[in-house]
């Protein structure tokens, strides 16, 4: 299994985009089937399966009922470890995901998994689709100083200090704790 943890830091600064419209990682969040925050925790379900692939495919649900959030899989088969997307620093497409999500503000275009989601226009269709094959592209970016800190709106195993950013960016969800 790729630790998700490991991942989670490694794809900050990559870049991702869907159907051309996209930009770099700056945020994310990592989980696997022995963190009681994951979805995987419980085991695989139909809303969960793609969890539980192969590595490098989306799985995308809904939180709240509202909002699609997106992770990267990256555990092997059956280890149900991915890592949530939580914010990109729009670069591909502007214009399109401003259109999409009803502002002009950079900013606050992918600042947040819902957001982000918004933007790049990811549903439930693209769930179990390939991260490095069309309509999606990932790609290496350059190496970025991070941080770390606790995962946000969760409420199980919340001391984790699995989140992580890109130090200094405008564009994550909520600021770093400077601690």
């Amino acid at each position: 299994m790729r630790d998700p943890v490991l991942v989670a830091r490694e794809l900050i600064g990559w870049e991702l985009t869907l159907n051309g419209v996209g930009g770099r990682i700056v945020e994310t969040e990592a989980y696997h089937q022995e963190d009681p925050a994951s979805h995987s925790f419980s085991g695989p379900t139909p809303r969960n399966r793609v969890m539980f692939g192969p590595p490098a495919h989306i799985y995308v649900y809904r939180s709240y009922g509202i909002h699609w959030c997106m992770n990267l899989v990256c555990g092997a088969d059956g280890d149900g470890a991915a890592v949530l997307i939580r914010a990109l620093e729009p670069t591909h497409g502007l214009e399109i995901m401003a259109e999409r999500r009803g502002l002009m503000d950079r900013r606050a275009l992918c600042s947040g998994p819902g957001k982000l989601c918004q933007a790049l226009a990811v549903t439930r269709e693209h769930d179990g689709m390939r991260a490095d094959q069309a309509p999606f592209a990932l790609k290496l970016g350059p190496a970025a100083g991070i941080v770390a800190g606790p995962r946000i709106g969760i409420t199980k195993a919340v001391e984790k200090p699995w989140r992580f950013g890109e130090a200094g960016s405008r564009y994550v969800s909520r600021p770093f704790s400077r601690t």
